[in-house]
């Protein structure tokens, strides 16, 4: 091999070996070192070296996740060992009766721990390691056999495709590992919103989207679905050895796969019922499907002597809760008038029980969506809940009522009688109409909810004053007086003096929730925040040049243009100014206002592990004398701070010639006694 060979070789294997490292970073840990755009820098590295290289590229290089081209089928696999099912338990009795059952077989004096999961709504697949590299991924199938869907498998960047190796450590020869594909709620709503612009079928539900990705034909199709994954296990395995439920899943994790966070550990079935019961009430908060909770007994030895019963493990049961799904009948569909302007369909339900709330109302996303659907008013309707404050309806059971018609978007705004349109490119109607009474209406809703949280002023109340005219734009919140509101109904003197002091009190929200609750176009929670803490004051901020509002963390060229265009609005500027007049926060508190010290100006970047620092505490000690720390090196990075395995951020600091600095260095930084300009 030729000199230019060994350096293309080594180089490869470096790729590799970091793409992998980040990988397990960001997938595993939770807690990326380098931005996504350095990740695919360096992936394209990786495919220019082995382009020019074929002979390089290996079974497990990252390169090949999507690289496989089109199967004619999915041939049917042997699992090494049968992916049996789980017996259910719906309530705290069936579950009592279950631990009593499983301790009269052990032995009632002996002990039993037990670890929960939440049970992800997902696709089982089995996943071979031969010699610690993926050789074969298959569905669950009958439990017996599945299909063959490496390719698409090897697509999904939570899945490893070589072992990690703690402290160098030879990898069991064979090893079976069971984990559940699943969608991101927010990664199924990109994809419904993208199949619904290209007039295509929406998915029903994420586990659906998830199944059916999974079976594509062409793994470029999977690769594009943002699948994720957890595992939550072994099947067959050669060379290594457990002894409990627990210590498989913290194994996985050191070997670079991706368990669950909200895994325990419990020495009590009580406590296990009271953890059922948590999960029923946060699983709203997720952002992918659970459907209930998975109880396994710890000890693999106590599961050993437990056994199973057709297939189905005695030393394991799924608390399911009720279905999240139901069938109810749609009265009408309405349409509302959000703060931007879309026009936003809505069914009015005959209200019923799903996942153990009533539901009334539920979104229908837009017309193109409900005619795709066939929705029509009068149909009985499946509605759902996943993972949204309001429920979806996922479709009609035919067939329709007799008489009943396709939805229509209507023609004029039904607020301001305005000629809607769509724009050409959107599946939106929208009312062009600044001017729109619903505008203010909705901004007003958004204000005193998600932006100030104005405690005892709600949707309902705003709605109220606006019906009453005493309401019409955001100044006028600040200018309502106790004797106003004592004079509607249900108001006495205390209520409304209380009203009033909450929204008096909301003047002292900081700068970031102002500006969230302006209705600035692509303006969030964390934009707003950024914003604020880049340009500390409006003033600064309104007269910011496009490239500057650039430069804000998270802020591209599109949504720095649709910032400065509302700043540049002559009445923008006046409801600033009015609300500026009126007390309200436009410029950073110390809640985000860097610290003035001898370090202001600078950027520093943290890599690697350090010894007297976490990388908290060294940011901490950094921001307290006035400097920013980043999370990529960039030209305008006054020197990048690196431990132990410091990943491939040093490199690119001596590439862009950026200076390194040590521990003893960082050291010195935070003790006023170093500089970086000397």
């Amino acid at each position: 091999m030729t000199s230019g060979s060994d350096a293309a070789a080594t180089r490869a294997a470096e790729l590799r070996e970091l793409l992998e490292y980040h990988l397990y970073r960001y997938h595993v840990l939770d807690d990326p070192e380098i931005s996504d755009a350095e990740y695919d820098r360096l992936f394209d590295d990786l495919v220019r070296v082995e382009q020019e290289h074929p002979e390089l590229q290996t079974p497990d290089s990252p390169t090949v996740r999507v690289g496989a081209p089109p199967a004619p089928g999915f041939r049917k696999v042997a699992h090494l060992r049968p992916m049996g099912s789980l017996d259910k338990v719906t309530d705290d009795a069936g579950l009592a009766k279950w631990a009593d059952d499983v301790r009269k077989r052990l032995g009632t004096d002996e002990a039993v721990a037990y670890v929960t999961e939440p049970k992800i709504d997902g696709s089982a697949v089995s996943l071979v390691y031969e010699g610690g590299v993926l050789v074969r991924g298959a569905t669950r199938g009958d439990g017996e056999r599945g299909e063959d869907v490496t390719a698409n498998l090897k697509t999904v960047k939570a899945v490893p495709l070589r072992l990690r190796s703690p402290d160098g450590e030879t990898p069991p020869p064979v090893l079976e590992v069971r984990g559940e594909l699943y969608m991101p709620l927010s990664s199924f709503r990109r994809l419904n919103e993208r199949l619904a612009a290209e007039g295509k079928k929406t998915a029903p539900n994420p586990r659906n989207a998830a199944a059916g990705s999974l079976r594509q034909l062409n793994p470029a199709i999977t690769a594009q679905r943002e699948l994720s994954i957890w595992f939550y296990g072994v099947g067959h395995y050669e060379g290594v050895e457990f002894d409990s439920q627990d210590g498989i899943l913290a194994w996985l994790r050191e070997r670079g796969f991706r368990t669950n966070p909200f895994t325990e550990r419990h020495d009590s079935i009580e406590s296990v019922a009271r953890v059922c019961s948590e999960w029923e009430r946060r699983r709203i908060d997720l952002d992918y499907e659970i459907d209930g909770i998975v109880i396994k007994v710890d000890s693999l030895d106590q599961q050993a002597r437990l056994g199973a019963l057709h297939g189905r493990p005695r030393w394991a049961r799924a608390f399911k809760w009720a279905p999240m799904t139901a069938q109810t009948t749609l009265r009408r569909v309405h349409v509302r008038v959000g703060r931007t302007g879309a026009l936003n369909p809505w069914a009015e339900l005959e209200p019923v029980e799903v996942g153990g709330v009533t539901v009334s109302t539920a979104t229908l996303h837009n017309e193109e969506d409900i005619n795709r659907k066939d929705i029509r008013e009068g149909d009985t309707v499946i509605v759902q809940r996943a993972g949204d404050v309001i429920p979806q309806v996922v479709g009609p059971v035919l067939p329709h009522p007799p008489g009943s018609e396709p939805f229509r978007m209507p023609a004029k705004c039904p607020l301001c009688g305005a000629d809607v349109v769509k724009p050409e490119g959107e599946v939106m109607h929208r009312c062009p109409n600044r001017a729109c009474p619903s505008r203010g209406l909705e901004t007003l809703i958004h204000w005193v909810q998600a932006a100030m949280d104005i405690e005892g002023v709600g949707e309902q109340f705003v709605r109220r004053l606006w019906e009453l005219g005493l309401l019409r734009s955001l100044p006028d919140l600040y200018r309502l007086t106790a004797e106003q509101l004592v004079e509607l109904e249900g108001y006495g003197a205390l209520s409304a003096a209380k009203a009033v002091e909450s929204i008096v009190r909301s003047k002292e929200r900081p700068f970031h929730r102002v500006l969230f609750g302006l209705n600035i176009p692509q303006v969030g929670w964390v934009t707003a925040a950024n914003l604020a803490r880049h340009f500390g004051d409006v003033e600064r901020l309104a007269g910011a040049a496009q490239e500057e509002i650039e430069e804000v963390e998270g802020v591209g060229p599109d949504r720095a243009e649709a910032i400065g265009e509302w700043f540049a609005d002559e009445e923008n500027r006046r409801l600033v100014d009015e609300l500026r007049a009126l007390g309200l926060r436009f410029e950073t508190g110390e809640e985000l206002r860097p610290v003035e010290g001898p370090l202001s100006g600078r950027t520093y970047v943290i890599t690697g592990t350090l010894e007297r620092f976490s990388r908290e505490e060294a940011k901490a000690a950094l921001e307290a004398k006035g400097a920013r720390v980043a999370e990529s090196v960039s030209r305008k990075t006054a020197g990048v701070i690196a431990g132990e395995s410091p990943g491939s951020k040093l490199a690119k600091a001596q590439r862009a010639g950026v200076p390194v600095l040590s521990e003893d260095d960082l050291l010195e930084l935070v003790a006023g006694a170093g500089s970086t300009d000397d």
